[in-house]
């Protein structure tokens, strides 16, 4: 069964926040004070004890609940809420800002986003083309 397919593949959520955060599982391996491979086996299991869970969350400078409650979905719909919430007023307050500005930021930071997942999903792809040619 794929991963994409199970929401609480906690290894996954730790790939996809470390991809997002644009750091390289030997970056977050140094940040652990273990290896590359063992990142690597980290990211592949389903479920993470507790404490392990912790130390990946400060390695990553996210919190416990953050990694546990992660779903690509939500990311997505924190940069579309963007587009909802542009219109320059919130109620009495009124922004000091160019809510065109951050509509514009924030789609680029989308772009970004999808560019990163889209790369992953390549390089995936070409990890498991080595693999089938390996046999």
């Amino acid at each position: 069964m794929s991963t994409l397919t199970k929401p609480n593949h906690m290894g996954r959520k730790i790939s996809r926040i470390r991809e997002l955060k644009d750091m390289k599982q030997e970056a977050l391996a140094q940040a652990m004070g273990t290896n590359q491979q063992a990142v690597s086996i980290l990211e592949n299991s389903e479920t993470i004890d507790d404490d392990k869970l912790k130390e990946v969350a400060k390695a990553l400078e996210v919190s416990v609940e953050a990694i546990k409650n992660f779903s690509e979905e939500a990311v997505f719909n924190y940069f579309n809420s963007f587009y909802d919430n542009s219109q320059g007023t919130v109620g009495n307050y009124h922004c000091t800002f160019n809510p065109l500005d951050k509509l514009i930021e924030a789609h680029e930071q989308q772009i970004k986003l999808f560019e990163r997942l889209v790369q992953a999903e390549k390089d995936k792809v070409e990890y498991l083309e080595k693999l089938l040619k390996a046999k």
